[in-house]
């Protein structure tokens, strides 16, 4: 006699559970987060006024989530965190500032698909400041990685993006730094660095920006980019992250550089060119077959015990 569905449900191992929970977490931040270059394209704003505003509804929106849920003001969490919460914020404060910027000054496929290089960068200043022991295929990835990005910039020059090509190096290079100091100091709660990441960069961007002659009609978007697009995606990126391997999120993660490009794309028309996508090929290719080989290594392992 089979067994009643209830019963199936009730064998199922926790720990599966917790696997789709974190997946379906970490794919809807992904989700959120692939909207930032859709967002950026429709607004009318300048550059400094998109990142003061949308770092400032950020900030908001985090400094109410985190007090309320720890009960603790904002400025008591960022005390007990210390320097480390502090340099993590200077490091994301940069970051989320070159984006913008490398948002205005190249394509969104190649802001995305450079910034995809993060976590090999994170893997090499891992190595060299914190000897994590790096796999020897991750460095083969990291080279395939590279020859993408070589590729990518390779036409710059000529089509006036080696500004925004830069910037968004910048910008993986800057989270991958931070997120070394998090892997550095795992005691502290690193969350509210992001809360003053954001207050940092509105704080900064406020004198180049104007945000005054902000119409309205761009206020909806824009707060839509701070809250939704950044905050919403971080905290359930936070949520599901805790949840699974590092591997799955990486490769999860990689549906922000496959779906940014594509709203684009639809909606507006920005179509990469050969150079762009010979490129992002290479990278997503070493990203993919990186976690792959991440995902099936460890399970190979333990039935080998």
């Amino acid at each position: 006699m089979p067994a009643a569905p209830d019963a199936i449900r009730l064998r199922r191992p926790p720990a599966t559970r917790a696997l789709r929970r974190g997946g379906l977490l970490v794919a809807c931040a992904a989700l959120c987060w692939s909207s930032g270059g859709l967002i950026a394209r429709l607004v009318g704003t300048s550059p400094w006024t998109t990142n003061f505003w949308r770092s400032a509804f950020a900030s908001v929106f985090l400094i109410m989530v985190l007090s309320g849920l720890r009960r603790r003001s904002i400025v008591a969490q960022w005390r007990a965190g210390g320097r480390p919460v502090l340099m993590a914020a200077v490091c994301m404060a940069a970051a989320s500032t070159c984006f913008i910027l490398a948002l205005a000054h190249t394509s969104v496929a190649n802001t995305l698909m450079l910034m995809s290089t993060g976590p090999y960068v994170a893997g090499l200043l891992g190595y060299l400041v914190l000897g994590e022991r790096v796999a020897a295929r991750t460095w083969v990835a990291m080279s395939v990685a590279l020859a993408g990005v070589v590729i990518m910039v390779s036409r710059s020059y000529g089509r006036g993006s080696i500004v925004g090509d830069v910037l968004a190096i910048l910008t993986a290079g800057s989270f991958a730094v931070a997120t070394v100091i998090v892997r550095r100091h795992p005691e502290i709660e690193m969350a509210p660095a992001a809360a003053l990441a954001t207050t940092l960069t509105a704080l900064v961007a406020l004198p180049l920006a104007e945000p005054i002659v902000t119409t309205s009609r761009d206020l909806a978007p824009l707060a839509l980019f701070g809250i939704g697009q950044f905050g919403v995606g971080f905290l359930l990126f936070m949520a599901g992250a805790r949840l699974l391997p590092v591997a799955e999120t990486s490769l999860i993660g990689m549906l922000e550089v496959v779906l940014g490009p594509l709203w684009v794309w639809l909606v507006i028309g920005e179509r990469p060119d050969s150079a762009s996508l010979a490129g992002g090929a290479l990278i997503l290719a070493a990203l993919f077959v990186n976690a792959i080989v991440d995902l099936v290594t460890p399970r190979a392992a333990s039935r080998s015990r």
